[in-house]
């Protein structure tokens, strides 16, 4: 199967089942994908995306400090990682494309800027903010504690994580118990990995056996690792999990929860370097394309209504500092 054919049936599956979405449905009729990367209806996957664009506002881009306003580019950073929905490449298997290149795209046009993007890898995505390469990271970077301490962030989507796993594995899991004694892999530096680590830790205070975490930085390698049965299962962003159900038709998700962790909803944000000047606007130019319905456009286009917000916060409480 091509690439192609197999990108356009996996989105036509994840929004026909809701799969895609990580909080809600959407509208399955609306998000449908069109064949061959077509846009007649649906989900445009080809080089030629027709993006939803914005217009300058001015009082969102006043806030922008000068010497960027006269530059006249936003450099942006995003993973380099292929993670339909949120940030892959195209049919052309070079042009990247997906709901964060939209949205980043949507708040650069907002603030009457060029939007200049550079794929990297995770880590160095936050590398590229401490040394002033970037002036934002858009690529479903969840709001932390510990971030804080470093970066100020404008909230633009709902977080939620999930737990992927063989399919017919015949468990579930709902809290720390469920995965004591399991083998299960994240992404370092993630904030899954954070509550995988303090899972591992309750269970072990409870008596129970800690977790074998594995570390994969790339999808393909995860889910060799999940078929083979090195692992047990793997805990990623939902909107991807999903999409590897859909696609492959050989895993199953076991279970969902926020990627705050406990009581607390994550966020995804806008993330830029503290004190750079910067987050004031955008959070303006996300708050402006929330009402003017391009956002909400550009998430139903990807299957991710479910996870849009109502309004950016500034810095809001976000995933707890694990104990040390």
């Amino acid at each position: 199967m091509s690439v192609r054919r197999s990108i356009t049936l996996a989105l036509a599956t994840l929004t026909a089942t809701g799969l895609l979405t990580a909080c809600g449905t959407s509208d399955p009729a609306a998000d449908l994908a069109a064949p061959k990367g077509h846009k007649d209806g649906g989900v445009n996957i080809g080089p030629d995306q027709d993006r939803i664009r914005g217009k300058k506002v001015a009082a969102a881009a006043d806030l922008v400090p000068e010497a960027i306003r006269k530059r006249g580019t936003l450099r942006i950073g995003a993973s380099a990682d292929a993670s339909p929905p949120l940030g892959f490449y195209a049919t052309d298997d070079k042009t990247r494309i997906g709901s964060e290149i939209d949205i980043a795209t949507l708040v650069a046009d907002t603030l009457g800027l060029k939007p200049q993007f550079e794929e990297v890898s995770w880590e160095n995505l936050f590398v590229g903010l401490d040394s002033s390469k970037f002036d934002a990271v858009l690529s479903n970077v969840t709001v932390t504690e510990e971030r804080k301490e470093k970066y100020d962030f404008a909230t633009y989507r709902l977080d939620n994580i999930a737990f992927e796993a063989k399919k017919g594995s015949g468990w579930t899991v709902k809290e720390p118990a469920d995965v004591a004694g399991k083998t299960i892999s994240v992404s370092s530096g993630t904030n899954q990995e954070k509550i995988l680590v303090e899972w591992s830790e309750e269970n072990v205070k409870a008596g129970r056996k800690p977790v074998d975490i594995k570390y994969f930085q790339k999808d393909t390698d995860y889910y060799l690792a999940l078929q083979s049965g090195r692992i047990d299962a793997h805990l990623g962003p939902s909107p991807t999990a999903a999409y590897h159900v859909a696609t492959a038709g050989q895993s199953e998700i076991i279970g969902q929860l926020s990627g705050a962790g406990g009581d607390l909803q994550g966020k995804i944000a806008a993330t830029t370097k503290k004190d750079s000047g910067l987050v004031k606007a955008y959070a303006a130019a996300i708050d402006h394309i929330v009402q003017d319905g391009s956002y909400g456009k550009v998430l139903k286009r990807w299957g991710l209504s479910g996870e849009a917000v109502e309004k950016s916060e500034i810095n809001p409480p976000g995933l707890p500092k694990t104990k040390s």
